[in-house]
This record gives C-alpha cells, structure tokens and sequence, in this order.
C-alpha cells in the first residue's frame, strides 16, 4: 500500500457564522481544532470584529490542493448558493429531530 494513502494528515476546509451578524467566513488549514481557537481568540483579522463565532459546516480532503480548491469554490456564487442549502437543509433536520441549537 502507498504510503502517503495511509496519512492521517488531514487539510481542512470550514466554515463559520458570525453569532453578532449572520455573516459567513470560509477558510483552510491542516489544523481545525487550532485554527478554531485562533478564531476564538481573536487572532485572526478578517473574523476578530465579528466574534464569536460558530463552526456550521466543515469537510476534510486527505490532498493540500483539493482543500485549498474547495475553499475557492465555496467562496464563489455557486458555492454559497451550495452552502445555503446544505446548511438550510442541516436546519431542517435539527428541528425534525428536535435537537436544533
């Protein structure tokens, strides 16, 4: 088996909502977990005057370049409009099964 099949190496692109004003930030990092807590903290400038935020969508790609690519296309018309419904239609699940946020 290859070995770079077996990478736990994981590039990750998210996205996430603004709680003071609705807005969305869409990145890309190999590490979600602290890229999350710089967010939370303030140290990133295109999200620290929009805090706190919230993780609504995340998808994980095992090649740098197919994360940095769909960080790209979620940023364009198409992919905000794909955005839209996947998180319209996460919505409607959460308050089928009542366990909405």
């Amino acid at each position: 088996m290859p070995s770079n099949t077996t990478s736990s190496v994981f590039f990750y692109t998210y996205v996430l909502k603004s709680s003071t004003d609705g807005k969305l930030y869409i990145g890309y990092t190999h590490n979600l977990r602290k890229r999350l807590e710089e967010h939370a903290k303030g140290r990133s400038f295109a999200t620290k005057l929009h805090l706190p935020f919230k993780l609504v969508y995340f998808e994980g790609c095992l090649e740098e370049t197919d994360g940095r690519r769909r960080e790209r296309y979620l940023k364009t018309t198409q992919g905000r409009r794909f955005l839209g419904l996947r998180l319209l239609e996460y919505g409607r699940k959460s308050s089928a099964s009542g366990s909405g946020s």
